[in-house]
């Protein structure tokens, strides 16, 4: 039986050699938004993982949009070209994996500690900054609270997505994502849990979105039809009175209707407070909801880890792709392990041709999970 999992998908206008992608993960390592070693040596790793996609970290439209000090930023000359040298190398041994960007703006979670060094607020001796928010409510107790935006804030960061976006396709990505999620600012918006306005951006479920519509259609006016664009939601907030998936699908069919191509279906992340029920495919039936309510191509993301349940998910038609992250971190060679257990073939750079399964016995021993036939 034909692996689903391996099979190409048109994601807009751009076509992907599968159906992998590696989502976006923060590296906490920029210097004032600038990438460097590290990322040269974590894009090209992952670049030649088997993924068809590598969205690579999100990326602050601000410096005050980046979440912590080492987060990566595209507000500068200096960000957009250490982002392009970075992507010029990974793009050499990556073969047909395409490349694409997640751009966003941390809102009131801006301004905090890297996860190793607490993931906390920073204190003012750590030179923290001011953050903004849709509402003056703080993100948790220990944060400080951040400045309501008013009109002309809000007209500023729409600019700064789209100067953003710009930059990134004179960088030469193949997708762009709009980060609209875990709690950051977009997402702030979109849930009452932090969206407390009553102007027009406030209130109803219409006027909470608007904000978050503007900046894509602004960011779509902006890119042209050759480059993919998208979004990542989270598109439950796993709390009553919260931002749920029916609001969900309600938003995928505006954004679709602006000329967004894809969605990737996250959740969670608008207080520290809400019990995640993480588990295998945990969010896989978010995604297959607004898959089947808007004909939006759709991205499965969360505790995707086993090649079988991947390919059941393409297979079943719960998601048109999947995303790992952490899984990828443990495994670099995921992809390469799964098309041997999956019957498929992909292409590996040549340096590393005899680790194929075919080619070395030891394939055997060093991954015995993964060599089985599939079913």
């Amino acid at each position: 039986m034909t692996s689903q999992l391996f099979t190409p998908f048109d994601l807009g206008p751009i076509r992907l050699p599968n159906r992998i992608v590696i989502a976006p993960m923060c590296q906490y390592s920029a210097d004032d938004g600038c990438a460097n070693d590290w990322h040269i040596a974590h894009w090209t790793n992952l670049g030649f993982s088997g993924a068809g996609l590598f969205v690579v970290e999100a990326t602050g439209v601000e410096r005050r949009g980046r979440i912590t000090h080492g987060c990566l930023g595209l507000y500068s000359d200096a960000n957009e070209d250490s982002i392009a040298r970075c992507l010029a190398a990974a793009r050499r041994h990556a073969g047909p994996a395409k490349f694409g960007i997640q751009i966003g703006h941390a809102g009131r979670k801006a301004s905090s500690q890297r996860p190793w060094e607490g993931g906390k607020g920073l204190k003012p001796a750590e030179d923290a900054w001011a953050t903004v928010a849709p509402s003056a409510v703080a993100f948790d107790e220990g944060w400080y609270p951040p400045a309501a935006l008013d009109e002309a804030e809000m007209a500023r960061v729409r600019d700064a997505f789209v100067a953003a976006a710009k930059r990134a396709v004179r960088i030469g990505f193949d997708a762009i994502e709009v980060h609209m999620a875990h709690g950051y600012l977009m997402h702030s918006f979109l849930s009452p849990i932090a969206n407390k306005r009553t102007d027009a951006y406030g209130g109803s479920r219409e006027n909470r979105m608007r904000y978050p519509l503007e900046i894509a259609r602004a960011v779509r006016d902006a890119v042209p039809k050759s480059i993919a664009l998208g979004a990542r939601l989270s598109a439950t907030d796993w709390v009553e009175g919260g931002w749920t998936i029916d609001d969900s699908v309600a938003l995928t069919k505006e954004l679709k209707q602006a000329g967004i191509d894809f969605l990737c279906a996250s959740s969670g992340g608008v207080t520290n407070s809400i019990k995640v029920p993480v588990g295998p495919g945990y969010q896989v039936p978010l995604a297959q909801k607004i898959r089947a309510e808007t004909g939006i191509a759709t991205r499965a993301v969360g505790m995707i880890a086993d090649p079988d349940q991947a390919e059941l998910i393409i297979r079943q038609g719960q998601a048109d792709m999947v995303a790992l992250a952490r899984a990828v971190l443990d495994n670099p060679r995921w992809g390469w392990h799964a098309a041997d257990k999956l019957g498929a073939k992909i292409p590996y750079p040549k340096q590393y041709e005899r680790v194929r399964a075919s080619m070395w016995p030891g394939a055997q021993l060093a991954r015995p999970t993964t060599l089985k036939p599939a079913a």
